[in-house]
């Protein structure tokens, strides 16, 4: 309860007080690139169910049909103005309204594709027992994990075989660790590093 609560709070602190600024994302994002303002994705959260997570849009319409991740900080699919929402996690804002109404929270594993999802062992998918979050372990762990693909042959077989594997011992951890103490470390050093 008390989780959920500091979820809806700050939430909604954090919608109010960015509603300006998402204006001007909004205005830049409709004026740079056709196409919308946000980019809705389904992803499996809690129990295994599927929900929509709010992004603004960073990438030129349908280029998610080219392939679901993207590899590097200057994917040609991305948009001028989505690398720099990209590079300083501003796409990701939008989720504070996903929070908001309980699809996610604050702090908990990255919610996954319904593709990558399916080749979770059953150790694995005790990740869906919790709900998903903006930010985690894993998130801090790979904040540049677009760069480390780039690097990669590969690169979908090194987040299938290397990177998959590595975050969900993370999120494995967070459930393990999981405390009000704890979602507050990962919020500052999330913070931290975006600003960095």
């Amino acid at each position: 309860m008390l989780k959920r609560l500091f979820d809806i709070v700050f939430s909604f602190v954090g919608l109010v007080i960015l509603f300006p600024f998402f204006i001007l994302i909004a205005i830049v994002i409709l004026v740079s690139s056709k196409g919308g303002i946000f980019y809705l994705q389904t992803r499996v959260g809690l129990n295994n169910k599927d929900f929509k997570l709010f992004k603004f849009r960073t990438m030129k319409t349908n280029a998610d049909k080219a392939g679901l991740l993207t590899v590097g900080g200057r994917d040609p699919r991305i948009t001028a103005v989505g690398y720099y929402l990209r590079r300083y996690k501003l796409d990701e804002l939008p989720q504070l309204l996903n929070v908001f109404l309980g699809s996610m929270s604050l702090v908990g594993p990255r919610p996954e594709v319904r593709k990558y999802v399916e080749m979770y062992n059953a150790e694995q998918l005790a990740v869906l027992s919790v709900k998903p979050g903006i930010t985690d372990y894993a998130s801090l762990e790979y904040f540049s994990e677009n760069e480390l693909l780039a690097k990669s042959s590969e690169p979908e077989m090194t987040y299938i075989n290397v990177v998959m594997p590595a975050k969900l011992a993370l999120n494995k951890k967070y459930i393990e660790d999981s405390s009000f103490i704890t979602d507050i470390k990962i919020i500052f050093r999330t913070i931290a590093k975006i600003v960095r």
